[in-house]
């Protein structure tokens, strides 16, 4: 169960990827659901997919 969550976590934050507000929104929501070892996951996930998205890098602050 805790797998599909952050799935589905990680393709609601692609579909919002076009605003950066609404993508940190939806990060912050993302944190207080997911466990710890996902949230690190998360991070990885994250510093890839800002790679070809740079103007959302300013949300990996959210996870730091």
């Amino acid at each position: 169960m805790p797998r599909m969550i952050y799935d589905y976590t990680k393709s609601v934050l692609e579909r919002v990827s076009f605003d950066p507000v609404l993508f940190a929104k939806e990060l912050k929501k993302a944190i207080k659901n997911l466990l710890p070892y996902e949230i690190e996951q998360l991070k990885k996930w994250l510093q890839y997919f800002t790679q070809e998205h740079p103007e959302l890098e300013q949300c990996l602050k959210v996870v730091n």
